[in-house]
């Protein structure tokens, strides 16, 4: 009989770990949810100093500021988030073309609707999935995410894993993964053991199939997510086949900074990329400042920064420039891959206007993993999953599926995603002041704080 795997992802940056034996580090303290019931074991997380509250080093009663003692807390905060994002140099080398290539391939053919992916989330899972497969089903996956071998794949991935975290009251960016293991099936432990060590991976047994185990599954999305996923984690379940589930989230909060005034936030027309012209009015926040336009051949783009963290990137078609074509200009990928580093860029004055918008969507990754290369771990005739387990007979990948959700307001930035596997050229700007409107369909980028894309998403209709 085949058995099936089942492949999550969600984006909410948190680190979670498998259970396993020997030195690994766990946290006693279990989640409130129903996941706990099924815990083998739980990821213990970096431990940061948290971001002071300045109002609380204010004197009630004489309003003097005690700069000395905020001093000493904030110092220990920088202290700790230097440490977090201090990553060997070059760490990330070699990921772009997979950012480029799954970009364009899951956010093209939007017709006119809304889509969001998280590359890092997605990547995080893909990591995972190579540790139990092996032979031509394990090289797929290291061909597409640029790795040499599964060694310098689980020192990259931890390396990008603890760059991009952050749970310290300043700016939250959780990755959390895990393990969902068939308790009638004997797993290869140093397959577990390595997936706790490199991948912060909790691990959790009980009966596949069940309701309560699906259950536990959908509530830990949830409790990672922050609950933006609902909706979506609430179709997901296990079949009585499937041998392990392994899930993958990213939860990211980060304010502006520099706020938009809601005062300035009013009405306005959305133009829809159609043929008759069909315009949507939604709200549109305003702001100008000091800022740097870039500029290609079939696009312009500015970027908010976000307080602590990376920035907002907002890409802008050209009048009449297609999602689809914009997607596939090589420009487009160079211009995300490179956190700003553009020769066409001015320093001037920008006036913003960015509609609020909320988004999200369901993907499923199968027949885009299919056309980037991964095609093994689908066909039960030639995957390959005995690092797994010694019972790898007819076991193949039945699930790849992956949900976003990013949503802007005056304050900030708030997104989540989780993944499941079970025309002429933009003219250079005035010199010193332009509007950048964003009052048609545009691409959007949230990077982190060491430029790498934690969500790239499509906005037709906000």
């Amino acid at each position: 009989m085949k058995r099936i795997v089942a492949l999550c992802l969600a984006a909410a940056c948190l680190i979670s770990m498998i259970g396993c034996a020997g030195d690994t580090n766990m946290d006693e303290k279990k989640p409130n949810n129903s996941a706990s019931a099924y815990a083998l074991a739980l990821a213990s997380y970096p431990e940061m100093a948290p971001y002071p509250n300045e109002m609380e080093y204010f004197d009630e009663k004489t309003g003097e500021f005690d700069s000395d003692g905020f001093d000493v807390v904030y110092d220990a905060w920088q202290s700790d988030r230097k440490a977090q994002c201090s990553q060997p140099e070059g760490y990330a080398d070699g990921l772009e073309p997979f950012f480029a290539s799954s970009i364009r391939e899951f956010l093209s053919n939007s017709n006119g609707e809304n889509k969001v992916y998280s590359p890092l989330s997605v990547y995080m899972a893909l990591a995972m999935l190579a540790e139990v497969t092996d032979s031509e089903s394990r090289q797929q996956i290291l061909d597409l995410l640029g790795s040499e071998s599964i060694e310098a794949l689980r020192s990259q991935a931890a390396s990008v894993w603890n760059a991009n975290y952050s749970n310290d009251g300043a700016v939250t960016s959780i990755l959390a993964n895990s393990l969902w293991l068939n308790e009638s099936v004997n797993f290869n432990q140093s397959t577990m053991d390595s997936l706790a060590k490199n991948y912060y991976a909790s691990s959790f047994r009980g009966e596949m199939g069940s309701e309560e185990f699906n259950q536990a599954l959908r509530d830990w999305i949830n409790e990672q997510t922050g609950g933006l996923l609902e909706a979506q984690a609430d179709g997901l379940s296990m079949d009585p086949e499937t041998v392990m589930a392994l899930a993958s989230t990213i939860y990211y909060r980060a304010k502006w900074h520099s706020e938009f005034n809601e005062a300035g936030t009013e009405k306005g027309l959305f133009h829809l990329f159609s043929a008759d012209g069909e315009t949507v009015e939604c709200d549109f926040m305003h702001k100008g400042g000091s800022n740097t336009y870039y500029w290609a051949d079939q696009f312009g783009a500015v970027a908010l920064s976000l307080e602590g963290s990376g920035k907002m990137w907002f890409l802008l078609p050209d009048d009449g420039v297609a999602m689809d074509d914009l997607l596939a200009d090589e420009q487009t990928m160079e211009f995300l891959n490179s956190n700003g580093n553009w020769e066409n860029s001015n320093h001037l004055i920008v006036n913003m206007s960015v509609p609020k918008f909320d988004v999200v969507s369901d993907l499923d990754l199968r027949d885009g993993l299919n056309a980037l290369g991964i095609t093994g771990v689908f066909d039960a005739t030639v995957a390959d999953f005995s690092p797994m387990t010694s019972k790898a007979a007819e076991i193949f990948l039945s699930k790849a599926d992956h949900a976003a959700r990013v949503a802007i307001d005056e304050e900030g930035v708030t997104a989540a995603a989780y993944t499941v596997m079970m025309m002429a050229g933009a003219a250079a700007p005035p010199e010193e002041e332009m509007d950048f409107v964003l009052d048609r369909p545009f691409l959007f980028a949230i990077t982190g704080a060491d430029g790498l894309p934690l969500f790239v998403g499509v906005v037709n209709r906000p």
